[in-house]
């Protein structure tokens, strides 16, 4: 009877060492990987700032040297872009007094260009040791927004920089307007290869069709209706059209971040802000400034009547202006998909925090869901039949594939593997290859973004958050990745996450990728000469305003650990 008593205590002593040891090894594994996600814990870490303190007299003579030093930094990047821009094929600039200048002397314009680049993003740099999170004393709203308006305003008149992609959508809008499909000919096709328009087209892009949204191409003939075949007053109505943008993003960043645990002021310095959304949304006139803003402000006017419900309060009734809400931000959201279709995931993650907010089962889910698609698809029907497009656009989403882009992770696996085999004297299967890897890229996007939904289902990310995440994947796991594509994970992140390690990340990658293209936004045609020259004379006028401020701007904080902030859904 003892030896039985004594074996059973043995094997309930066994059974409960089992357990403990198995508890404690999944802590150590889920501890592990949070820690290599750069994440605290469930959900996001954030810091909190109830009153934050205003800067005092030392720190606002610090903030006055940042902006000035910022806005001489924009004015010599206007001035390089005159003569260093992506200026059209026929350029308005080459006979105007001083003006037509900067075209004759290409080595000084990148030289200030590049200086100027240089100025905006340490400016910045310094900027964000005034707003990072945890920081005592932190600007108020209205000094961000000043210093925003003072960086931007010089190159509201620039020529485009870094990119031509903005004749693009001028000589698509001009053949809508000419009676052609932009979903089915291409630029050269649809006004004539020696059209102004279709000339300052990049020539990869002249004979494809229009990869963009039925509304965005619906508002470019607006523009074309105003600017017809002026360049110039078509690319500044264009870039007002990004201004809009710039300005829904400034306006629904604070208020995502309030939801979701953040200091709006951080969000705006590392959204809205950063020299990404500067050089190449401003200036470079891209409409992921529109598409981003319209998928944010869809985003907080969702959420506006939805209560904040803190874990184990009661949920209190639905109301009717919270439906309201819902379907008005939903309806925004898939105009920002009209211009660029990945705005439309946000949808998904709207509909998750709706189906929590009713109740989180699967049944609310389901229906949540529904409700999604049926505002989704309805809107846009109605934007695609107002546009009188038709459903072209729907088979031209992947035009931009036709670029090899090395920045997509999977295309340089895919170059890097054909390479090999053109190495191992295999034959040249370089666009089979790229194709199949792609694929798989495009699967694994796939199954992250319903892993991350569910998991924002099951309450383990803030919904902002998850869709940063997919976001990412969208970066990571794309065919085709641009500099400012960064910016769909940055900026809604920006909202989400203020854990140092995403912060230092995030801030690293939006100094160093803007240098990554050239003002120009194309080749230098063998000019190689002239980049030396310029990079040399750039060094050397930063080093000399350097010396200027020296001693004078603001050291970083210490920085100490994040607080938890659970958001409610």
């Amino acid at each position: 009877m003892i030896r039985l008593t004594a074996t059973g205590g043995l094997t309930a002593l066994r059974a409960w060492w089992a357990r403990y040891a198995r508890r404690v090894l999944l802590a150590r594994m889920r501890r592990v990987a949070t820690r290599l996600a750069g994440r605290q814990g469930p959900p996001p870490a954030a810091f909190v700032e109830q009153t934050p303190v205003r800067l005092d007299a030392t720190e606002r003579r610090q903030l006055d040297r940042i902006r000035r030093f910022g806005t001489i930094g924009s004015l010599l990047l206007a001035c390089g872009g005159l003569g260093a821009g992506a200026s059209p094929v026929i350029n308005p600039m080459s006979g105007v007094p001083i003006l037509g200048l900067f075209p004759r002397i290409p080595t000084v314009a990148i030289a200030c260009a590049f200086a100027g680049m240089a100025m905006l993003v340490l400016a910045w740099l310094w900027l964000g040791r005034l707003v990072w999170p945890g920081r005592p004393r932190v600007l108020s709203r209205a000094q961000m927004d000043r210093t925003l308006v003072m960086w931007t305003v010089p190159l509201i008149l620039v020529p485009p920089m870094f990119s031509q992609d903005v004749y693009s959508y001028l000589a698509q809008s001009a053949a809508i307007a000419a009676g052609h499909d932009p979903y089915t000919v291409g630029a050269a096709a649809a006004l004539g290869p020696d059209d102004p328009l279709a000339r300052s087209v990049p020539t990869i892009w002249r004979e494809t069709p229009s990869p963009y949204g039925p509304l965005f191409l619906t508002v470019g003939r607006l523009v074309h209706a105003i600017a017809g075949t002026n360049i110039v007053v078509g690319v500044l109505l264009e870039r007002l059209l990004m201004l809009a943008g710039l300005a829904l993003m400034v306006w629904s960043l604070p208020r995502l971040a309030r939801r979701f645990g953040v200091p709006p002021i951080s969000a705006i310095w590392l959204g809205a802000a950063n020299p990404l959304v500067i050089f190449h949304l401003v200036v470079g006139v891209h409409n992921e400034a529109l598409a981003i803003g319209l998928m944010l402000a869809g985003f907080v006017i969702a959420l506006r009547r939805l209560p904040v419900v803190p874990p184990g309060d009661p949920v209190p009734p639905l109301a009717r202006h919270e439906l309201l809400g819902i379907l008005a931000g939903a309806t925004v959201i898939t105009m920002g998909g009209g211009v660029k279709v990945p705005a439309l995931a946000a949808l998904g993650f709207l509909g998750v925090m709706i189906a929590r907010r009713w109740g989180g089962t699967l049944r609310h889910l389901v229906l949540a869901a529904a409700g999604m698609l049926v505002v989704g698809a309805g809107v846009t029907a109605i934007i695609t039949a107002a546009s009188g497009l038709g459903w072209g656009w729907t088979t031209t989403l992947n035009g931009g594939t036709v670029v090899l882009s090395p920045l997509s992770p999977v295309t340089l696996i895919g170059l890097m593997a054909s390479g090999l085999g053109i190495l191992l004297q295999l034959g040249n299967h370089t666009n089979a290859i790229v194709g199949a890897i792609r694929a798989v890229g495009l699967l694994a996007l796939g199954v992250t973004g319903v892993v991350v939904l569910w998991r924002t289902y099951r309450g383990r990310y803030p919904a902002i958050y998850g869709l940063g995440l997919v976001m990412t994947g969208f970066v990571l796991l794309g065919p085709v990745v641009q500099p400012w594509y960064l910016l769909w994970p940055i900026v809604p992140l920006a909202t989400a996450v203020a854990t140092p390690r995403f912060r230092l990340i995030a801030t690293v990658a939006c100094a160093a990728v803007p240098f990554f293209t050239p003002p120009t936004g194309a080749p230098f045609d063998g000019r190689v000469y002239v980049l030396p020259e310029a990079y040399a004379a750039a060094i050397v006028l930063c080093g000399l305003l350097l010396l200027l401020v020296r001693g004078k701007l603001p050291e970083p904080e210490q920085r100490g650990r994040a607080v938890a902030v659970h958001s409610a859904p």
